[in-house]
């Protein structure tokens, strides 16, 4: 098993950036791919970002696409998620997780795909 804590999360104004963590303890990072997803008040838990178990390979929600940057150091069991050029409409609370065993990296979008989840982390970006 793997334990997920995320951390970076704050208040920004539009157009600011944040630098969110997810330290990974229990397992090694490379074994499993990543994700990170998002829930604001109100509506389902959305996809964000997922990036493979080298960290070469990533997906991103259209509505993150060149404003955020999914990355992970497996050296130190982190993943992170730079977020740029933040809108009001991402405010929300930040999820890490980690693969569930025998999903597939091309579903990596799902939650169904991840068996291990953090706490989450706010996000909230004022107009």
């Amino acid at each position: 098993q793997v334990q997920l804590v995320e951390s970076g999360g704050g208040l920004v104004q539009a157009g600011g950036s944040l630098r969110l963590s997810c330290a990974a303890s229990g397992r090694a990072l490379r074994t499993y791919f990543m994700g990170w997803f998002r829930q604001a008040p109100g509506a389902e838990r959305e996809f964000v970002a997922s990036n493979s178990w080298s960290g070469v390979g990533a997906y991103y929600a259209d509505s993150v696409k060149g404003r955020f940057t999914i990355s992970r150091d497996n050296a130190k069991n982190t993943l992170y998620l730079q977020m740029n050029s933040l809108k009001p409409e991402d405010t929300a609370v930040y999820y890490c997780a980690a693969e569930r065993t025998g999903s597939s990296w091309l579903a990596s979008h799902l939650p169904d795909s991840y068996a291990y989840w953090g706490q989450g982390t706010q996000v909230t970006v004022s107009s």
